[in-house]
């Protein structure tokens, strides 16, 4: 099978589409299965019996410090725990479209639904899950240079 890569601008981020010819349509369920497999995978800590669990980088929504851990929220609502600080949570997902948008915070840019500016030259962030955090003024070029919306 030839692979050919084509950029689509006009389609979100974290989005791929794959054309094929239709008598190939039996494969598209190992290429979606190959693809997903592909990618970051984390080791979480479920707070309610205390077990790990493998998730998506590509489906944390947010990352907020808790102490000398974090707290993960994944997009569909469920929380786990990152045994880990803040500071390093970044090179445990490894995964581009993390952004940190304030001391506290780590948020996935793919899940951004709209921002807007507020007082004090901050920005308020809302996500697709209509949760909302706010991106600080130290943290709001570093905001405007990796998110591209």
């Amino acid at each position: 099978m030839e692979i050919r890569f084509e950029a689509d601008p006009g389609m979100d981020r974290g989005w791929a589409k794959v054309v094929t010819h239709p008598a190939e349509q039996e494969q598209w369920k190992k290429l979606e299965t190959a693809i997903q497999a592909a990618e970051k995978r984390i080791t979480v800590i479920n707070a309610g019996n205390n077990r790990q669990v493998t998730v998506e980088a590509g489906k944390v929504a947010a990352v907020e410090a808790e102490g000398r851990m974090c707290s993960v929220r994944l997009i569909t609502g469920e929380m786990y725990l990152l045994n880990t600080r803040l500071k390093f949570a970044l090179e445990v997902l490894d995964t581009p479209g993390f952004i940190k948008i304030n001391n506290q915070t780590i948020i996935n840019t793919r899940y951004i639904k709209e921002f807007s500016a507020t007082a004090n030259a901050r920005v308020e962030v809302r996500l697709t899950d209509n949760t909302f955090y706010t991106v600080s003024r130290y943290y709001i070029n570093d905001f405007r240079r990796n998110y591209h919306g």
